[in-house]
C-alpha cells in the first residue's frame, strides 16, 4: 500500500488552492454524467485530511441528480479541483480531482472504473 503524502492542489487559475494528504490507493475514473464531461479521476480523503488555503469565498457550487455532493469549482477558470459529500454514516468526506494535484505523474496513477451512471 502507498504511503500518504501531502500534496498541493488547485484550479487552473490558482484562485482555488489546497493541501490533501492521501494515499492514493483507490482512485475512480467514474462514468457519470458530470465526472465523464469533466475527464476527472477522484480519489476520496476524510474532511480532516483537506485543507482549503484560497478560494473559500470564492468556489461555486453545482448539485445535480440526488443532490448528495456538491460540487466545488472556480468560477474563473472552470475547474473542479473537489467536491463535497458525505460518508452514509454522515461523516463529511472530499473528493478531489487528482489530476489537479501538482507534481503528480498521472501516468503512475491507475484509476478503476466506478460505474456512477446507475447510481
Amino acid at each position: 500500500m502507498p504511503e500518504p503524502q501531502t500534496y498541493s492542489g488547485g484550479c487552473h487559475c490558482g484562485q482555488v488552492r489546497y493541501e490533501v494528504t492521501t494515499d492514493l490507493a483507490q482512485v475512480i475514473a467514474c462514468n457519470c454524467s458530470i465526472c465523464t464531461k469533466h475527464g476527472l479521476m477522484l480519489t476520496f480523503v476524510p474532511a480532516t485530511a483537506f485543507k482549503l488555503l484560497a478560494g473559500e469565498d470564492a468556489v461555486a457550487d453545482y448539485q445535480f441528480n440526488k443532490k448528495r455532493i456538491h460540487h466545488q469549482f472556480c468560477p474563473a477558470c472552470g475547474v473542479e479541483s473537489f467536491a463535497r459529500g458525505a460518508k452514509p454514516d454522515g461523516t463529511p468526506v472530499i473528493a478531489i480531482n487528482v489530476r489537479c494535484l501538482e507534481g503528480l505523474d498521472l501516468g503512475t496513477v491507475k484509476a478503476a472504473p466506478f460505474d456512477g451512471r446507475s447510481l
